[in-house]
């Protein structure tokens, strides 16, 4: 009873929850669909007849399909044999494989599981073989292969050695080089601004003349210019000088 009722559907447990025993429950369920045999059969027929190997792209396709239809036919009652299956798929190969249809008959397969494994065979080679063909066509060249001299010498050009290297080498050259997107790690040259300034005169007396404006000159003590555009004259900027020299003396 336990068992009949796990594998009934959820609508049948509640319309026979009260029958408690097992052959009663049975019965009950053999009346209701007896009838479904009658239902089932003519259609499993139907689509025996219908049933074709040329009509499914893979042989897994037809072959769970074809014992769909089989199970059903032996459910309604009817005898399906071996030869049956056989002859079912050599007359329902396609007109182009006329040829190959009579060698599988040349084999003279006893079972239905064997053509279908020579089948599946046949069909993974030649899915193979076209995966080749697709890769590299008839006549054309292959790939030239990699150089391995040039290669090796490529992979060990940064460096100077095993032992002391500047390119991928380990310890202390390794670590100073870092990161090479890391700002923190960065090293200035000295020499870059000078350098900035012989390339772009322009570029650098702007800049300076815009740090300046922050303060004043420093040889008039005006502001609005730096020190090497000064324009004051001579003498207001010798009083200016005297006048910071008297200053330090004060102090």
């Amino acid at each position: 009873l336990i068992f009949l009722r796990h594998h009934i559907d959820d609508g049948l447990k509640y319309e026979y929850l009260t029958v408690k025993n097992p052959l009663e429950l049975w019965q009950n369920l053999n009346d209701r669909f007896e009838q479904l045999k009658a239902v089932v059969l003519p259609k499993a027929l139907n689509d025996w007849s219908q049933l074709r190997f040329q009509d499914f792209k893979t042989v897994s396709e037809y072959n769970s399909t074809l014992f769909k239809i089989v199970s059903q036919l032996k459910m309604c009652g009817e005898v399906i044999i071996e030869d049956m299956l056989l002859e079912k798929t050599y007359r329902t190969f396609h007109a182009s494989n006329m040829l190959l249809q009579q060698q599988y008959r040349l084999h003279e397969f006893t079972k239905y599981r064997e053509l279908i494994g020579s089948l599946l065979i046949a069909e993974q080679n030649n899915e193979l073989l076209l995966q080749n063909h697709e890769s590299r066509s008839t006549g054309s060249a292959p790939l030239p292969k990699v150089n391995a001299t040039s290669s090796d010498f490529r992979g060990r050009g940064r460096g100077r050695g095993c032992g002391r290297g500047r390119g991928h080498g380990s310890g202390r050259n390794q670590n100073f080089l870092g990161p090479r997107n890391n700002n923190s790690m960065k090293w200035q040259n000295p020499d870059t601004k000078q350098r900035q300034k012989w390339r772009n005169p322009g570029q650098s007396s702007k800049d300076e003349q815009t740090q300046n404006k922050k303060g004043n000159c420093n040889r008039c003590d005006m502001e609005g210019h730096w020190y090497r555009a000064c324009r004051t004259a001579k003498h207001w900027v010798d009083l200016y000088q005297a006048s910071l020299k008297e200053n330090d003396k004060r102090i």
